[in-house]
Formats: structure tokens, C-alpha cells, sequence
């Protein structure tokens, strides 16, 4: 593959977006989305909405994390099966966005949807709250551990302004280890040259 085939970019939203009312036959659904990166985020924001909203009926919700290795769920939270997490997990898909949380709360009004009206409802629900984000585009990074004596500092930090990488973490002692990041679709050159370098390691970093 060319490099400049490789795609390394992904989208996510901007920021939270809260308290989207969609109202269907007196049951109200109060739609929520979330940046999120762990699945330990996914359990703190439904623990605080079960907190603000402790007389709603159910809080379905639908996430996905991660750009390369993809995990998702979605829970329908006591609405019949597929009938919430699916019809929201669908909006995920459709806004083609990843690191996203999506929680509806649902307040019964008295009518019964019936599975269908349930679909549409947490799906409307869900478009609105999406609708609502300011969807961005982040690029894919790959991680570098760079491994050194001090006396090579100079050749290292060169090759890092050179080439304009982030560096993520750094340990300067007489051993030196420095953490750096860079586009996915220039990973392969820098790993190249620091590769080819006297007396300094390199090792690539697990990410998602």
C-alpha cells in the first residue's frame, strides 16, 4: 500500500453535548453525547445520568472506541431487544465517528411505541443529539519509544525538529528513552531512520 493511500485520520466529536428533547407521544427522550477514549468514562457519565435523571424509566446508550481496533456496544437497557442501543449505535455508523458515547434517557410518558416507534424514537433521538456536535477530524498517531545514550542527544533531538514529531513523554538520564508520536502514514520513514542510526533503539508503542 502507498503511504499516502494509508488512512490515518479519524472522526470524533469536539466537545459534550447535552439535554436534546425529542418528545413522542408523552414519553420524552433526552439525548446526550460524549468524547470519550476508555470504556471506564462510559460507566462514570451513565452513573451521573442515572444521578440527574433518578425518575427516568431507562438510559439506553450505544459507544464506540477506538480507530484501528474497534470496540462497541450497545444496551437497550429493558426496551425490547435491538429496540434503543442498536437505532442510536446506527447514527454512530452513519456519522461515520469513533470515541463516542451516546445515552439516551427515556421518561415514559403512558402510551406504549411498540417496537418500531421505539426504533424511531431513539433514533430520531440520537440524529438530533449528533446534529447538535461539532463533528472534527483527528489523525491516526503511531507511537515510537526512543532508546539512547545522553552523548547521542543532539542526533535524536535533530532528527525529531527535522521531521516535526511530538514528543509524548521523555526520561533524560545517562539512559535516555523518549516517547514520540507521528502521522500513521509517516510512521514507516521515521521508524527507517532512526532505524538506521548507531547506538540508538527504536520500538514501536501498542495503540488503539
Amino acid at each position: 500500500m502507498l503511504e499516502s493511500e494509508i488512512k490515518d485520520t479519524y472522526k470524533t466529536i469536539d466537545f459534550a453535548v447535552e439535554d436534546v428533547l425529542f418528545k413522542e407521544k408523552n414519553s420524552k427522550f433526552i439525548g446526550y453525547a460524549y468524547p470519550i477514549t476508555s470504556e471506564e468514562e462510559v460507566k462514570s457519565h451513565i452513573e451521573n445520568l442515572k444521578k440527574e435523571h433518578f425518575s427516568a424509566r431507562h438510559w439506553c446508550y450505544a459507544y464506540q472506541i477506538g480507530t484501528e481496533k474497534i470496540k462497541f456496544r450497545a444496551n437497550d437497557d429493558g426496551e425490547p431487544s435491538n429496540s434503543a442501543g442498536m437505532p442510536i449505535y446506527g447514527q454512530i455508523q452513519s456519522f461515520e465517528i469513533t470515541n463516542v458515547l451516546i445515552v439516551v434517557v427515556r421518561y415514559f410518558g403512558g402510551v406504549k411505541l411498540g417496537v418500531g416507534g421505539l426504533i424511531s424514537a431513539y433514533k430520531t433521538t440520537a440524529q438530533l443529539t449528533l446534529e447538535e456536535a461539532v463533528i472534527v477530524e483527528k489523525t491516526i498517531d503511531k507511537h515510537f519509544k526512543i532508546i539512547f545514550d545522553y552523548k547521542n542527544m543532539n542526533k535524536v533531538m535533530r532528527i525529531i525538529k527535522e521531521k516535526n514529531l511530538d514528543i509524548v513523554n521523555q526520561k533524560m538520564e545517562m539512559n535516555c528513552e523518549i516517547e514520540i508520536a507521528t502521522r500513521k502514514k509517516n510512521a514507516k520513514e521515521i521508524f527507517d531512520i532512526f532505524t538506521t542510526l548507531f547506538e540508538i533503539e527504536i520500538e514501536e508503542l501498542e495503540n488503539s
